[in-house]
């Protein structure tokens, strides 16, 4: 159902966003491209880790029983790491062992190298062992059939380490969302082309790619729609190989703004319009067939603030994850703020410290939605509820660490 009156809250959008989405498919891939996936089943361990009983340190194998201050053993032998000692170790024996080693048979401590002397075959205990100590006992890692990474888990370096110790080459992994890309207007054109009388450059459809693919998703710029209708209609077949489409620009009530009704003539079934939010009010999300639509502002400043909040989410869950709000946390202001109206408001601020150490955030005093090089400056999004009261220098506001996202 489309929003009938009002401006929709943000938490509520997100929700509803969320809420429509599935992640993709599976696909098996390579261990090596696996990185910054997201499982979409449990790696199971293959073998058990450590297979045998192992050393964890150089010295000697012996019987914890014979491993007493004074004692002189015989060293019958050696068990370095990839070659175990065959034999058995005997009362009165020992075998010289180093880290990784298995531990032989008949042994169950480690008498360690610096407490050690060796001499002519034999060796002579230093300092008296404990029974289990410096062994790693079999499967102290993991066994093998255990559940080591869970579906849902996005891959990173420490958990590609543990996929390959488990012996796992393949992992199954949620595909790549593909995300359509359409920037729409008379008056852009791409960067690099003539641009046409009163026109602009197109940065939206750049600026969402480089999002998207930082996020995990495969962007794909399509060509530039102009405001007419069947253009734009045109892209309705091609949108069905993407897992959703994104749009900017004709998403507001001006004459020109010909997403609502271009896509409407080709079955487009409208879910909500118009967030309760600053910059970038007029967004559209809605369905063309089973391809989600999410409709950005033109406006550059607006379209990128409103992919923070609302296209990063989706990709997570698109990607296999729960999609939860843009992290967030709390910061001290360093400039008073004004009581806002009924729109939440994301001020573009840039990040200090104080003199107690505290992260510190200073919006900058100009926040119109046109400027794009304050964006670019910009290190974080300083949250404001729709009515928060007017706050002094030194409050705590939240605020979205723009650094931590990689946009």
């Amino acid at each position: 159902m489309a929003e009938k009156g009002g401006l929709l809250p943000v938490e509520e959008a997100r929700a509803r966003i969320l809420a429509a989405l599935t992640p993709t498919a599976a696909e098996t891939i390579a261990l090596p491209e696996a990185a910054g996936r997201v499982l979409a089943r449990p790696v199971l361990a293959r073998l058990t880790q450590p297979p045998a009983a192992v050393s964890a340190m150089d010295g000697y194998a012996l019987r914890a029983a014979d491993g007493v201050l004074g004692a002189k053993l015989a060293v019958i032998g050696a068990a370095p790491a990839g070659h175990p000692f065959a034999g058995v170790v005997g009362p009165g024996q020992a075998v010289r062992i180093f880290t990784g080693g298995f531990v032989p048979e008949g042994a169950n401590a480690i008498l360690l190298q610096e407490d050690a002397e060796a001499s002519d075959g034999a060796v002579l205990v230093r300092e008296s062992v404990v029974p289990g100590r410096w062994v790693r006992k079999r499967g102290l890692d993991f066994a093998e059939g255990e559940a080591l990474l869970a579906a849902g888990r996005r891959l990173t370096a420490r958990d590609i380490g543990l996929a390959a110790a488990s012996n796992n080459p393949w992992l199954a992994v949620h595909r790549r969302p593909r995300i359509g890309i359409l920037a729409t207007g008379d008056e852009i054109a791409l960067p690099g082309d003539p641009i046409p009388p009163g026109g602009i450059v197109s940065s939206n459809a750049h600026a969402l790619a480089a999002l998207i693919r930082a996020a995990g998703g495969e962007p794909i710029i399509l060509p530039i729609a102009p405001d007419d209708a069947s253009a734009i209609a045109d892209v309705a077949a091609a949108a069905q190989a993407y897992d959703m489409l994104v749009t900017t620009g004709g998403a507001s009530v001006g004459e020109h703004d010909l997403i609502q009704q271009a896509l409407g003539n080709e079955g487009f079934e409208l879910g909500f319009w118009k967030i309760a939010m600053r910059p970038g009010k007029p967004l559209i999300w809605g369905r063309l067939g089973r391809v989600p639509v999410l409709g950005l502002p033109g406006n550059p400043v607006s379209a990128l603030v409103c992919a923070i909040i609302f296209l990063l989410p989706a990709l997570a869950r698109l990607s296999g994850l729960p999609g939860a709000p843009t992290p967030s946390r709390r910061v001290i202001c360093a400039t008073p703020l004004p009581e806002n109206d009924r729109r939440a408001d994301f001020l573009r601020a840039s990040l200090g410290t104080d003199a107690d150490g505290r992260v510190t955030v200073r919006p900058f005093p100009v926040q119109d939605s046109s400027m794009l090089a304050t964006l670019a400056r910009a290190e974080a999004l300083v949250l404001r509820a729709p009515f928060a009261p007017a706050l002094p220098a030194g409050a705590e506001v939240e605020a979205i660490m723009l650094g931590e996202l990689g946009v």
